[in-house]
C-alpha cells in the first residue's frame, strides 16, 4: 500500500485519493487530524448565520456527516494554546517553522529517522493546504457559492485537528436566494481590496469557477511564499503542489459524500487547461497563451479508474513529495515519478 492510498475512516480505500492527514506522508500519528471528530458549529460570538447570509456552514456540516477528522467552526481566528492564525503563518518565520516541526516529529516517528527539512516542509503545505482549500471547494461543489477568504480569516490546530474561518463576502448565481441585484464586474472578483460581507453575483457557472480559481490563488499567494523558503522548490512545482493539495482534497471528500464521478468532472472542468488567461484574451508577451487555470498546474491528472485491485492510481499527481527519500517503498502510486516515467 503506497503512502497515497491509505484512508483514515472505515470507507473503502481507494489508491491514491489522499485524506486529510495522510497526506504525502502517509497516515500521521495518534495527535493528528485523523483521531479527531469532526463537528461544525455555525456560530460566531454566539450569533447564529443563515444559509442566506454567508457560504460554508452547510456544506461543512454536511461533509462533517461523513469525515470524522477535522472540526471546523465558523468563528474569528484564535492563536495561543496551540493555535496558529494564518495571517501569523504567512508573517512569522518562526508560526511557519512551528508548523512544519509538528510534521518533522511525525515523520521520524512513523519512518524511524529524521526527514530532510524540504521534505517535512512540502509535507507540511500539503497538510495545510489540503483542509484550507476545502473551505474554498466544498461550498462550491455543494451550495455553487465561492467563499473570499485571505490567510487572516482563518486558524488552524494542528494537534486536535481543529479549524476555523471567518465567513465574508462570498460569489454566487444569479439564482442564489442570496444574489444581489446588481452583479459585480470581472474586475472585482477576488485580486481586488477585501469586499465588505454578503453576496457577490456573478453571472454563470464559468464565471463562478474562474472565481473559485482566483480565490484559492490569492489566499495560496502569500502562503506559497511564506513556505517557499522551507520547501526550497520554485514557484511552478509549489503550484503544483497546491493544485495537488486542491484536487485530492476534494476527490476524497467527493467519495465520502457519494459524489466521486461528479467531483471528477467538476475538477477536470475547473482545471482544465484551456488556451487563454484570465481574461480571456492571450498575453502577447507569452511565448504561449497562458492557461486559464494558472497559476495552478492544467488538468487534474484523473486517469482511467483503476480496476482488479490493481495499486495503480487513477490519478497523476502533479508534483512529487519526495516521501520516498525517509523511506524507498513509501512511493506513492500517483507520484509522476511513477506514472510518467
Amino acid at each position: 500500500m503506497s503512502a497515497h492510498s491509505t484512508r483514515p475512516t472505515a470507507v473503502a480505500t481507494v489508491v491514491g485519493r489522499t485524506g486529510p492527514d495522510t497526506g504525502p506522508a502517509g497516515p500521521a500519528t495518534a495527535t493528528s487530524l485523523t483521531t479527531t471528530p469532526f463537528t461544525t458549529a455555525a456560530t460566531a460570538h454566539g450569533t447564529a448565520t443563515t444559509p442566506f447570509t454567508t457560504a460554508g456552514p452547510a456544506a461543512y456540516r454536511r461533509l462533517g456527516e461523513v469525515l470524522p477528522a477535522l472540526r471546523v467552526r465558523c468563528a474569528p481566528p484564535r492563536s495561543g494554546r496551540g493555535w496558529l492564525a494564518g495571517a501569523d503563518l504567512v508573517t512569522r518565520p518562526a508560526a511557519l517553522r512551528e508548523l512544519i516541526s509538528h510534521d518533522a516529529r511525525q515523520g521520524l516517528a512513523r519512518y524511524g529517522q529524521p526527514l530532510r527539512p524540504d521534505v517535512a516542509a512540502g509535507i507540511g503545505l500539503h497538510r495545510f493546504v489540503w483542509p484550507a482549500a476545502l473551505l474554498f471547494t466544498l461550498p462550491w461543489f455543494l451550495e455553487r457559492r465561492v467563499p473570499l477568504l485571505a490567510p487572516g480569516d482563518i486558524a488552524v490546530r494542528r494537534r486536535t485537528g481543529e479549524l476555523t474561518v471567518r465567513p465574508g463576502a462570498f460569489l454566487c448565481l444569479p439564482d442564489d436566494p442570496a444574489a444581489p441585484v446588481t452583479t459585480v464586474p470581472p474586475a472585482a472578483l477576488p485580486g481586488s481590496p477585501p469586499p465588505p460581507p454578503g453576496a457577490r453575483t456573478v453571472p454563470d457557472e464559468a464565471a463562478l469557477a474562474a472565481g473559485l480559481r482566483s480565490a484559492l490563488a490569492d489566499f495560496l499567494t502569500p502562503v506559497l511564499d511564506a513556505f517557499r523558503p522551507e520547501v526550497r522548490r520554485g514557484p511552478r512545482t509549489l503550484w503544483a503542489m497546491a493544485t495537488d493539495a486542491v484536487v485530492e482534497g476534494l476527490w476524497y471528500a467527493g467519495g465520502l459524500l457519494g459524489e466521486e464521478e461528479r467531483a471528477r468532472t467538476e475538477l477536470a472542468a475547473l482545471f482544465a487547461p484551456g488556451v487563454s488567461g484570465a481574461s480571456g484574451q492571450p498575453d502577447p508577451r507569452a511565448a504561449r497563451p497562458a492557461p486559464e487555470c494558472a497559476p495552478f498546474t492544467p488538468g487534474a491528472g484523473f486517469t482511467a479508474p483503476a480496476s482488479g485491485g490493481t495499486e495503480r492510481s487513477d490519478r497523476c499527481r502533479a508534483s512529487c513529495c519526495l516521501v520516498y527519500t525517509a523511506q524507498a517503498e513509501a512511493m506513492c502510486a500517483g507520484c509522476p515519478r511513477v506514472t510518467r516515467g
